[in-house]
């Protein structure tokens, strides 16, 4: 049984994902630049998740490319865009926030671990949006394809812990 309220589909939850994931290369690439002169590896560490998240709205896009279309139908009437709307204000004020100067989550030249945290921070909210949206769209409506955002933002967590683990481990070392 369906609850009364807000149900999304699959192909606007994919929407939704790619819009983070766009969001989430601004932030990076703003940050990316904000510490381009700070010496060591911190720019390059920012340009390469900004990468990271280009390839992910790519493939996120593909999978939205092959949803049936059950899985695009709308889920109500909506001759005025509005549902789509919606979706790019909540992916606009979650996670990475249209226009948040990267200075006021990291420090101008804070070091790898510093920004590994606030990646690790960003990745899990994003799991968090995520498993409350996959509570939003009925199984009929692709609901499994939201399950597999999330274990792609979960296998960036564990990505990210390891290169922490790995600088945790060098400066121990040091």
């Amino acid at each position: 049984m369906e609850e009364a309220g807000i149900i999304f589909n699959a192909d606007e939850a994919f929407a939704l994902a790619e819009q983070i994931e766009r969001n989430g290369q601004e932030f990076y690439h703003s940050a990316s630049e904000m510490t381009s002169g700070c010496g060591g590896n911190v720019a390059g560490l920012l340009s390469d998740l900004a990468d990271w998240e280009a390839t992910h709205e790519q493939r996120f896009a593909a999978m939205r490319d092959q949803l049936s279309e059950e899985d695009r139908k709308p889920t109500a009437f909506d001759p005025q865009g509005e549902s789509e709307m919606y979706l790019q204000a909540m992916a606009d004020g979650h996670v990475f926030k249209v226009g948040t100067d990267p200075s006021t989550v990291l420090s101008t030249c804070g070091n790898a671990e510093e920004i590994i945290q606030a990646a690790l921070s960003f990745e899990t909210d994003t799991i968090l949006f995520f498993l409350g949206l996959e509570d939003l769209i009925p199984q009929r409506m692709g609901k499994d394809k939201i399950a597999e955002i999330i274990g792609e933002e979960k296998r960036h967590v564990a990505f990210l812990k390891r290169q922490l683990k790995e600088l945790q481990d060098e400066r121990e070392q040091s």
